[in-house]
């Protein structure tokens, strides 16, 4: 009782929690020791909404013929179940050198979901997902300067990994206080353009979709992060992972997998995220990455084994974002008094290879990588 208590505190002041140990987290790696992943029906689509501390995204990330990356996402937040607001943020990288990256952030007002809880709407904004739940259409007129016109369908089944995709936070599993939940759409194809201020971006191209909800302070959930979306003409890999906070014994929690055009070739947990060359950043403390490897292992349907590996150099970065001078104001309510957290994310998109064996058969391809090195407490 004495725990619960304090986690009520820490839940609504922001503060660090005390230690729990890992024994306090139930990984949704223990899930993919007997189910590796489940694929995703229409229902598995659904907006949690939950009336408690939570922040959950729909994410939709492009990858353009031409060569552009972007992102446009939907961000429902609920602070200590006092205040819900919802934001939509759009980014755009030019990566031509001269152009900066656009970013869009605005809080939406009269928000709300259908019946289903599977379609999204509010003033100027809507993310509608299909009757048969394989496409997303999101439009968005919330900024002038980046108007939103797009589809996003499925060119392979989408998954969590194990049976619910979730972890549970709390010394109870019975009863547990939090939650961490990813469901993955690895390989899309994308239609539908941007309006700039310097005219309409074709997005024509691949694109990657994540529905994510941590149900609790992202910073009691997370320390660091890092996600990897590769896509090529044939493959597309995918990974989060994240480390909790000593709260919960610094634990690794890995999803992700690896699809061709149909299909899921495997997903899981036995994945693995390694910063090979660390850089620094002089700006501050946290170890920048220079070089990257990424690392993913399953089996096939049929039982077939399967490796595969993203690795490099990382080039020069996408952008730097200082999490608590971009966020909207009720991501700073919901991180306010935790001591030490000063979250920044780190984003590049080098092309790189990827290797992949399927039962001693290796093939390589190139693609673009987009990642993301996050570091937070």
């Amino acid at each position: 009782m004495f725990n619960w208590a304090k986690q009520q505190l820490a839940n609504v002041a922001g503060t660090q929690e005390p230690i729990y140990g890992p024994s306090a987290i139930q990984s949704v790696s223990e899930q993919a020791k007997t189910t590796p992943y489940t694929e995703l029906q229409r229902d598995d689509s659904k907006w949690r909404a939950m009336e408690s501390t939570c922040v959950e995204t729909q994410t939709f990330y492009l990858m353009a013929d031409s060569g552009h990356i972007g992102m446009v996402q939907v961000i429902y937040s609920n602070v200590a179940g006092i205040r819900t607001t919802c934001q939509f943020n759009t980014k755009i990288f030019y990566q031509d050198g001269k152009t900066p990256n656009l970013w869009s952030s605005d809080p939406l007002e009269g928000y709300g979901f259908d019946e289903s809880k599977t379609n999204f709407h509010a003033q100027g904004c809507s993310v509608e997902l299909s009757e048969k739940g394989t496409s997303y259409t999101i439009k968005s007129t919330t900024n002038r300067q980046s108007i939103v016109e797009l589809k996003v369908s499925q060119s392979a089944p989408g998954f969590v990994v194990g049976k619910d995709g979730s972890s549970y936070f709390g010394t109870d599993p019975q009863n547990p206080w939090g939650s961490m939940r990813h469901a993955f759409w690895p390989r899309c194809q994308v239609e539908g353009n941007i309006l700039t201020q310097g005219g309409a971006i074709d997005f024509k191209g691949r694109g990657f979709f994540v529905h994510a909800l941590q149900g609790m302070k992202p910073h009691h959930a997370a320390a660091k992060w890092n996600f990897v979306n590769f896509q090529s003409p044939t493959y597309s890999a995918v990974m989060m992972e994240y480390t909790t906070p000593p709260s919960y014994g610094s634990t690794i929690v890995n999803v992700g997998g690896i699809a061709t055009d149909d299909k899921i070739i495997c997903a899981g947990s036995s994945n693995d995220a390694r910063h090979s060359q660390i850089k620094g950043d002089p700006e501050n403390d946290w170890p920048e990455p220079g070089a990257v490897a990424f690392r993913w292992e399953g089996q096939t349907s049929d039982g077939k084994k399967v490796d595969a590996l993203v690795e490099g150099p990382l080039g020069g970065r996408l952008d730097r974002v200082d999490v608590m001078a971009e966020v909207p104001r009720f991501v700073k309510q919901i991180v306010a008094g935790a001591a030490g957290t000063k979250p920044y994310i780190y984003q590049y998109g080098p092309k790189l290879g990827f290797k992949i064996k399927i039962d001693g058969e290796e093939k390589e391809e190139e693609g673009t990588l987009f990642t993301e090195a996050t570091f937070i407490s």
